[in-house]
């Protein structure tokens, strides 16, 4: 049998091996109270060790009646993660621990320099060169190495506040050192800003002194420059010159309406006499006094004749005498409105010579403007020298002031400050005798209970062998005579080899249905299965059944009784039956059994049937579904909504999640799977991995490839590897199929068919129905 087999011989007996801890407990019971003794003692002669804590939080210190004007820092957070874990890294500091090793005096004390009151033994170390000499190193080192091995500064998370831990065997000195860590980190900071302070006041004194020169300088600068050039500021601080030219240029704007108003009246006046329009439409005849009154004399003249028309004709002198009148007073108003209109040509005049006069300031105007603008860059250039040095001048002795009146008062707060002082501790730390003895106590039982179960192991008194590992010897019965054996009826020894030299389009012969298939008196099935096993040559690929343990072994028989038996069809292709094909498997001590089915699903019965007839037989078996419908799993498992080897070469699921129990024997089984078969190809790669594993924890793992060729097998063999060719009827297909498996590097194949397979119905075995 193959090494998998083998294992099989055997089981752990648990009973066995857990009544190995009752029949020891008194061993177990003397080492567990011998480790808590000791642990006990350990823990009770310890030094005792104390720690304490204390606190400081980063906080900003200054008030906002004392921060400079015009300073918003105290809105902004003072520190960050990064910036807390700074401040954690300069507490711990070579500086800091030296000012509190010096201040407390801790190079004097036999906890912190191992130099004072060294034991003999430590003495004989150093002898040997086994230790190192301490004396070596510098007082100060060994003091602050000491420090660092009983300090623990750290940032508490999410907040602004550094805890600052230390431990020693003086329950006094483990609070007095953290409060003193703390101060001379506070002093520190305090005498930094000081620092800082104190050297700002001395950079600035001087600068100042040289920017009051500078911006005087630059001052004059501008005025020399102003006076030089002419650039006298107006009335809206702009230069005179601009000034004038803007106030010229609106002069001569309304002048110019004023001409243009006047020429277009008397053009109107003028347009109107000359064609005897009325003069009554126009503003200017209007507003004249006499015009008005010539008006109304003539309105009244009007009056008079129209009352006179009544009682006189037209020819009367009294008549004619008002109608001349009126013929005069109309050549009056035209006479005096000719006058108007030579009044507005002559104001017309006047305009266009003041508009002129205008318009010959303004021209020069613009040039001592352009001149002056050209004049005022360079003003501009100056006076903004002059405006950045006194601004700097400025902020230069607000913060000489600010500076020069903290460094008098000596007022320079810290953005610190202790929330938590340390307080002494009345208990230590270490050692905890409880926890202590009680982990020993555990620990020991635990160890003891393991080394007694191992030793129980691997003594082998809690071995037992495994059920069904072997056949139990029965008494050889002898096999009566078979009725009516005709030569036709003797199995053909044709093998696969002759199957490979034989052509593929060669006819296959005939099954052939004479007198042997018909009903014949037999012995019983049970004598008939151990005769045919017995005398049954050689089939394809098999070893010898001499060298195999024989069915008839695993099945006593009982006395052989004639019986009327269907004889099984003779062999065609030297093809074996199940009960063959799992007696090759177990005789071989086969590790993998690879079933092809070239006719379809329905060859995939013969994988199931011998991975059931070998689980009976007492191995451990497993059926690996490779089919793309599952044909082989979903008979096993009523279902095929299992996960299988898709989903664990798909990698969503693991080993105990797709090995699955049959409903109706003992052998496992893994089924086809749920995942996607496209991405489970892409791991393939990992097949014989998992074939490996599998071959590991089964004695026999059966896969069922469906009608796979010989490149489609070749990952999943091994060297015990038997493949077999499950087939239905004799036709071209299988003979095809089997001379390409054997052309391929396959020369064993053997043929199996699982037509007239009968399982029996012995005890243990569950009923498929």
């Amino acid at each position: 049998m193959s090494v998998q087999s083998a294992a099989a011989d055997v089981d752990v007996d648990l009973r066995q091996l857990f009544a190995s801890l009752a029949r020891n407990w008194l061993r177990i019971l003397v080492f567990v109270l011998v480790v808590t003794g000791l642990a006990f003692a350990f823990a009770s002669l310890a030094t005792r060790h104390y720690k304490a804590q204390t606190q400081v939080e980063i906080v900003q210190r200054e008030s906002v009646y004392t921060r400079p004007a015009g300073n918003t820092d105290g809105d902004k957070p003072i520190l960050d993660e990064q910036g807390v874990a700074t401040q954690v890294q300069i507490i711990s500091s070579n500086e800091i621990l030296k000012q509190v090793a010096q201040k407390l005096g801790l190079s004097r004390l036999p906890e912190f320099d191992e130099t004072i009151n060294m034991s003999s033994l430590s003495r004989v170390l150093i002898l040997l060169g086994l230790k190192n000499d301490p004396m070596d190193v510098p007082a100060d080192e060994r003091v602050l190495k000491k420090m660092r091995e009983k300090l623990n500064v750290y940032g508490v998370e999410k907040t602004r506040i550094i805890a600052i831990e230390f431990s020693s065997e003086d329950p006094k000195l483990a609070a007095a050192i953290p409060d003193a860590i703390a101060a001379a980190y506070i002093a520190g900071q305090g005498a930094a800003k000081r620092e800082s302070n104190t050297a700002a006041a001395d950079f600035l004194a001087p600068e100042i002194a040289d920017l009051s020169k500078q911006v005087k300088d630059a001052e004059a600068k501008v005025a020399a420059y102003r006076a030089q050039s002419d650039l006298l500021i107006g009335g809206n601080n702009s230069v005179l010159a601009t000034q004038q030219l803007a106030e010229l240029s609106t002069e001569l704007s309304r002048v110019r309406a004023n001409r243009a108003a006047a020429e277009g009246t008397a053009d109107s006046v003028r347009k109107a006499l000359q064609n005897g329009g009325s003069l009554d439409s126009l503003p200017e005849v209007l507003s004249s006094d006499l015009i008005q009154r010539l008006r109304e004399r003539q309105v009244e003249l009007r009056a008079n004749i129209a009352d006179m028309s009544t009682t006189l004709l037209d020819n009367h002198p009294r008549i004619r005498a008002a109608k001349s009148q009126l013929a005069d007073l109309d050549a009056q108003i035209r006479s005096e409105a000719q006058k108007v209109m030579k009044g507005l040509v002559m104001q017309a005049d006047a305009a266009k010579a003041r508009e002129n006069q205008l318009v010959a300031d303004v021209n020069t105007l613009k040039a001592a403007s352009a001149k002056a603008g050209e004049q005022q860059v360079g003003l501009d250039a100056l006076q903004r020298d002059a405006a950045a040095k006194r601004q700097q001048l400025e902020l230069y002795l607000t913060n000489y002031r600010e500076a020069a009146s903290r460094q008098d008062r000596n007022y320079v707060p810290v953005d610190a400050r202790i929330v938590s002082p340390a307080s002494v501790p009345a208990e230590p730390y270490f050692p905890k005798i409880g926890p202590i003895v009680g982990a020993a106590a555990a620990a020991s039982l635990l160890l003891a209970a393991v080394f007694t179960l191992l030793r129980e192991l691997f003594s082998g008194r809690a071995m037992r062998p495994a059920t069904g590992a072997r056949f139990e010897p029965i008494d050889e019965v002898p096999m009566p005579p078979l009725v009516h054996q005709e030569p036709s009826s003797r199995l053909e020894p044709p093998v696969a080899s002759e199957l490979a030299n034989r052509p593929a389009e060669a006819p296959l012969p005939e099954r052939v249905m004479g007198p042997e298939m018909v009903a014949q008196p037999q012995p019983a099935v049970e004598a008939e299965s151990a005769a045919h096993a017995a005398h049954a040559a050689p089939v394809a690929g098999a070893a010898p059944m001499a060298e195999a343990k024989p069915m008839a072994e695993a099945k006593p028989m009982a006395e052989a009784a004639p019986v009327t038996e269907i004889q099984r069809p003779r062999s065609v292709l030297g093809e074996i039956d199940i009960e063959k094909a799992a007696e090759k498997l177990i005789a071989s001590g086969a590790a993998r059994a690879i079933f092809v089915s070239p006719e379809g699903d329905e060859a995939a019965a013969s994988a199931i049937l011998v991975a059931r007839e070998v689980s009976d037989a007492g191995l451990r078996v497993l059926l690996l579904d490779l089919t793309a419908s599952g044909a082989a799993s979903r008979p096993m498992l009523d279902s095929g909504l299992f996960p299988g080897i898709t989903d664990l070469l798909a990698s969503q699921a693991q080993f105990s999640d797709v090995i699955h129990a049959d409903l109706y024997s003992d052998c496992h089984v893994i089924p086809v799977g749920t995942a996607d078969p496209v991405r489970a190809m892409r791991a393939a790669d990992r097949l014989p991995i998992i074939m490996q594993s599998l071959t590991t924890a089964y004695d026999l793992v059966v896969v069922e490839c469906g009608p796979a060729d010989a490149q489609g097998i070749s990952r999943l063999g091994s060297d015990a590897t038997e493949v077999f060719l499950s087939m239905l009827e004799p036709d071209d297909e299988v003979t095809r199929a089997a001379v390409k498996l054997i052309e391929n590097g396959y020369p064993d194949l053997t043929l199996v068919t699982p037509l007239g397979h009968e399982p029996p119905g012995t005890p243990g075995r569950r009923s498929a129905a």
